[in-house]
């Protein structure tokens, strides 16, 4: 009963995608009642041409002719009809795939970044990609097959109805054989289609990050083992593909053995009919072609039930996404807002898993221009907090302030266009560098952007490429260096000039020589700006204005480099472990 429920709501939702485009619909519907009811015309005007050739010497030739010269522009129409259908039926299907490509990437865009961080990438891009195009495909055939073959069963059956109905009434006993047996089968392995999409969801997240990481998987000499992985789970999605396209195949052959019984006793009641001369030989063999036809839509919707069954099983996984619940309504943008850079963080807690406490009672006053380095050992809740400042999460309890606004009154994309953001892992997209430097702000000029870059020290080596600021970039930047893609970063965020800075770990991957060119524009930049610094290098943290030490979750020290070291505290103890040999 529920599994009924569920592909009732699955059609549901399927048909409120399509219900903007009815008008093609209502189209290819109109082409298909034109296609069958010329392709029924052609079996009677073939019967009646039979009957012109009674016996040798009384054949109407001229009857025939015409009669074949009519069957014949019948069946051209109803090639083009059916051709016009097709079109019609396909730019329905494809239109289907796009909004729902574009509704799932709207809704990774709306979804809690919860979401984004707990399910694999690749199994993300699989339901975007491989999933939208098995429903992509079974729409295509399902929609072709449902309008051809609803009208071609009405119309035949009216037919066979209008020349002996005792035939028609053998046909249509003997029919729904064929839809039990398919219906049979199709529940048997719908099961099997379900366990395919999901494991060529997990093959792809498994792609994504095998090739993602290539470098250190040979780095470490992983190739062997990575390769055993993937053909586990390779091996795993042949043995379930094989077993779904294995009993789904068996849905055609049993409709047409029973469609074969079907054209039998068609045969059969026929030739008794033509003995007791109530059907000419010109109908028994109209009534064969009808029965045949009848029996047609049968024998197709049969033989794509692979896939439409991949696509009931790709929409399973394209709308559980799809219902996944979105961020919170932001409220309507503060206009009247001036930003100075004043931060409060009020008896904050916060757990990514509510059994396992992070951060408890937090609390932290920044001044607007102060710069706040932020230390402490791996997993104290470093990264967390600029999470929570950026509003990636919210917090459980308490409340963050900027300029004594609760930024849970303040629209996400207000907020985040204060901050400048930095990170340890650098992100480029795959197009020019100009377009890269220009990310967050796509209308800035050609010398804005240049000064940017000449800020960041990454001028002269845009300059010396061979097409300088219109190169483009790989995937991820891997046609540069860590540093190079790090300098193209920090050139991003100092053309944006926002009024606050995150930099985490933002010259971890950058030379001695560079970095301390980069943390001279970084002074000039931070000038007036509230900046909240995670970094390790002595450099970064001894010119911040107070040092956080972190620990649990909780501030357990704070103060200038001088004064922690002078108490010899937990400072004290993180200094001589990882920066006493500077």
């Amino acid at each position: 009963m529920k599994k009924k429920r569920n592909t009732r709501l699955l059609l549901q939702r399927l048909v409120q995608y399509a219900s903007p485009y009815h008008a093609r619909i209502l189209c290819a519907l109109l082409l298909a009642i034109l296609n069958v009811t010329l392709s029924l015309t052609a079996p009677v005007l073939i019967g009646y041409a039979i009957d012109k050739a009674v016996s040798p010497g009384q054949v109407d030739r001229d009857g025939i002719l015409w009669l074949l010269a009519a069957t014949a522009g019948a069946v051209a129409l109803s090639t083009l009809f059916g051709y016009l259908m097709n079109l019609c039926t396909n730019s329905v299907a494809y239109a289907i795939t796009r909004d729902l490509r574009r509704d799932i990437c709207r809704k990774l865009n709306a979804v809690e970044q919860r979401f984004i961080d707990d399910h694999p990438h690749g199994d993300l891009m699989s339901r975007m990609v491989n999933d939208v195009d098995a429903v992509g495909e079974g729409l295509q055939q399902g929609i072709t097959q449902l309008f051809s073959g609803l009208v071609m069963i009405i119309a035949t059956l009216g037919f066979m109805l209008r020349l002996h109905y005792v035939i028609a009434f053998v046909v249509v006993l003997i029919t729904p054989l064929s839809v039990f047996v398919a219906s049979f089968i199709t529940r048997f392995s719908q099961n099997m289609f379900k366990k395919q999409s999901k494991t060529q969801g997990e093959l792809s997240a498994y792609i994504e990050e095998y090739v993602g990481n290539q470098k250190l998987v040979k780095t470490f000499g992983h190739e062997e083992a990575s390769q055993q992985a993937f053909e586990e789970i390779n091996d795993r999605l042949k043995e379930c593909g094989q077993k779904a396209q294995f009993v789904s195949s068996w849905a055609n052959p049993s409709t047409r053995f029973v469609n074969g019984l079907v054209t039998a006793a068609v045969t059969i009641v026929g030739a008794v009919s033509a003995v007791n001369g109530t059907l000419t030989v010109g109908q028994i063999a109209t009534f064969i072609t009808y029965a045949n036809q009848y029996t047609k839509p049968f024998n197709e919707v049969t033989g794509v039930i692979p896939q439409l069954q991949a696509a009931a099983a790709g929409a399973h996984r394209i709308f559980a996404l799809l219902d996944e619940p979105e961020l919170s309504q932001d409220p309507p943008e503060n206009e009247e807002m001036v930003f100075h850079g004043q931060v409060d963080v009020e008896d904050v807690s916060f757990s990514y898993v509510p059994e396992k406490p992070l951060i408890r009672h937090f609390t932290l006053h920044v001044s607007p221009g102060q710069r706040v380095a932020i230390v402490g050992p791996t997993g104290c809740g470093k990264t967390t907090l600029i999470n929570l400042l950026m509003r990636f999460y919210d917090v459980n309890s308490g409340a963050i302030r900027v300029d004594g606004v609760d930024i849970r009154e303040l629209p996400r994309h207000q907020l985040r266009s204060q901050y400048g953001m930095v990170l340890q892992e650098s992100w480029l997209k795959c197009a020019t560098i100009r377009d890269n430097i220009a990310y967050g702000r796509p209308d800035a000029s050609e010398e804005d952007i240049r000064r940017a870059a000449k800020e960041a020290h990454i001028a002269r080596f845009i300059e010396r490429l061979p097409e300088g600021y219109d190169t483009v970039i790989s995937e991820d930047g891997a046609n540069l260096s860590q540093g190079q893609r790090q300098l193209l970063c920090i050139a991003r965020v100092m053309l944006c000039d926002p009024p606050m800075l995150i930099l985490d770990e933002a010259t971890s991957s950058i030379d001695t020589r560079t970095e301390i060119r980069v943390q001279r524009a970084f002074a000039k930049m931070m000038k007036g700006r509230t900046s909240f610094i995670v970094a390790h290098r002595l450099s970064t943290i001894r010119e911040a204005d107070v040092i956080l030490v972190m620990k649990d979750g909780n501030i357990i020290e704070q103060g200038t480099h001088e004064t922690l070291l002078r108490q010899q505290g937990f400072y004290y103890e993180l200094y001589n472990s990882q920066f006493a040999e500077s």
